[in-house]
């Protein structure tokens, strides 16, 4: 199974967080048990997120369908 520093860093490196990632990375969260280690990398990519460093495939969906239905 990926930890979820395994799937931080690949999302850290790409700038890109796929939704098959976010979805994992959320079942992690609520299924296993983890260390300091992930949960800080965890912060580190919310940090990243919000500073605008990684794009969120699930945000360009949802501001795709917001056009696409305003349009």
């Amino acid at each position: 199974m990926t930890s979820i520093r395994e799937i931080v860093g690949q999302t850290l490196e790409t700038g890109y967080l796929p939704l098959e990632a976010e979805d994992q990375l959320r079942r992690l969260l609520q299924q296993t048990k983890y260390g300091w280690e992930d949960l800080n990398a965890f912060i580190k990519l919310q940090q990243a997120a919000m500073e605008g460093q990684i794009r969120q495939e699930s945000r360009e969906a949802d501001e795709l369908h917001y056009l696409l239905v305003n349009s």
